[in-house]
């Protein structure tokens, strides 16, 4: 397996120190950066000869916030999955992030296997959403919305083998877990994944979990 490299991007200089020592001390891992905020860490992407493939972003730093980094990495650098680390749990926030193409959020108390096991899932699947996040989607879509009764209520038309890789998606499967379950390519499905991004207008897999979670195409059970 690829060894995982992880940038810490926090202005908590304790924090940030022990969330680097830890991705040090980790198998499979590798420390590609640790920055004090996103204009730190901008600079350094700026002169990397090797990109990391995930960032541990703070919420709140001064200068370039969390909000403000994933919107630039989003753009200029998309390869890069972000997990948001952060002290706020409001529900509104949480759900506006996943929607804005972070691939996982968690709170700074979260425990170190957790941690661990969120960014090898990024890593591998493309999100990881734990029950409290996934539960913010589903209050912040009740608000906005009325109960959507059926897949039929979805704003656009999926088909049933759309839907089906929908499902699976949301389950973790990677691409080539579900071309053996379906008996497809790994290539066809990579195909109905992106044309699953397209439709739906979501940035990445976790948009797509979202938009399952939120019209009740795939339930949650928390």
């Amino acid at each position: 397996m690829e060894t995982i490299r992880v940038a810490v991007i926090d202005d908590q200089n304790i924090f940030r120190q022990s969330l680097a020592a830890l991705i040090r001390n980790e198998e499979g891992f590798e420390l590609a950066t640790e920055s004090v905020n996103g204009d730190d860490f901008l600079a350094k992407l700026n002169a990397a000869t090797q990109l990391p493939h995930l960032a541990l972003v703070d919420m709140n730093m001064p200068g370039l916030n969390g909000i403000e980094l994933n919107a630039i990495l989003h753009q200029k650098y998309p390869t890069i999955r972000v997990i948001i680390l952060s002290v706020h749990g409001q529900e509104r926030l949480i759900a506006k992030m996943i929607h804005e193409g972070v691939c996982s959020y968690l709170l700074k108390n979260c425990d170190r296997d957790e941690l661990i096991l969120a960014i090898k899932t990024v890593y591998k699947s493309g999100f990881y959403l734990n029950a409290n996040a996934l539960e913010a989607i589903q209050k912040v879509s009740a608000y906005k919305t009325k109960v959507v009764s059926g897949i039929s209520s979805i704003p656009v038309e999926l088909t049933m083998r759309e839907t089906e890789i929908l499902r699976l998606i949301c389950q973790e499967y990677s691409n080539v877990e579900i071309s053996q379950r379906l008996f497809l390519s790994a290539r066809t499905v990579e195909g109905h994944r992106n044309n699953l991004l397209s439709k739906i207008g979501c940035r990445n897999t976790a948009g797509l979990v979202l938009f399952a979670v939120k019209h009740r195409i795939y339930e949650m059970i928390f």
